[in-house]
């Protein structure tokens, strides 16, 4: 059995080769898990040792079959426990993230089962990320960044790429949640920001940063 802390970190290299297309380096898993590079190396070996990650000199952190199937099935529990406690516990987006980080390590497995057929088997938590099934397979679906759409296009809001509270609740005053339909109005060339039109009724200006973290379904 692994320690909560070394799963974090087989999920935090998920993470960053998902994110990155690439495998990871020490200083992005360093960052992602706020600690210093020697702690990082030490941690690495250790996983290593487990048979769970592979080191490769001058690219960086994989990980193994082995490590990739403990990695899924965390951030399965992870999104899965978001989806509870938002749908039956009334929590808001923003206020999930914590809780489901600390759910997440627990280990049974028909506990896990139970809660995915309680919920009717969701494809995707509060956020808009996917959930992997009970086999690691993942739900896509064909989106695209706020940013990439021109004027005139719309698109249904899917899912945000920044899933901190502050910028959560920030979407959350602008009107922007999962479901909205916006339109592209006008985009200002002084800053790249954009003006949209929210479910065919509310007009609001967002930053080109915004922009890059959200994801709509055209």
């Amino acid at each position: 059995m692994l320690s909560s802390t070394e799963e974090n970190y087989l999920k935090a290299i998920y993470k960053i080769s998902e994110r990155d297309n690439k495998a990871a380096s020490t200083n992005a898993i360093s960052k992602e898990m706020k600690t210093t590079a020697a702690s990082v190396s030490d941690m690495l070996q250790r996983l290593s040792s487990k048979g769970l990650t592979h080191y490769e000199k001058y690219k960086g952190v994989t990980l193994t079959e082995k490590g990739n199937k403990i990695a899924t099935a965390l951030i399965r529990k992870h999104r899965l426990w978001e989806v509870f406690l938002v749908e039956k516990l009334d929590f808001t987006w923003d206020e999930v993230h914590e809780l489901a980080e600390q759910l997440e390590h627990i280990q049974s497995i028909e506990l896990v089962n139970r809660l995915d057929k309680f919920l009717g088997n969701p494809k995707f938590d509060p956020h808009g990320d996917p959930i992997p099934n009970a086999d690691g397979i993942f739900t896509h679906r064909r989106q695209v960044e706020l940013s990439e759409l021109e004027i005139g296009e719309s698109g249904a809001l899917v899912g945000v790429q920044e899933d901190s509270s502050t910028f959560l609740q920030y979407l959350d005053k602008m009107g922007l949640k999962l479901g909205v339909e916006l339109k592209v109005l006008e985009k200002f060339e002084f800053d790249s920001s954009v003006k949209l039109l929210v479910n065919h009724t509310e007009q609001i200006t967002i930053s080109n940063k915004v922009c890059k973290n959200l994801f709509l379904k055209k």
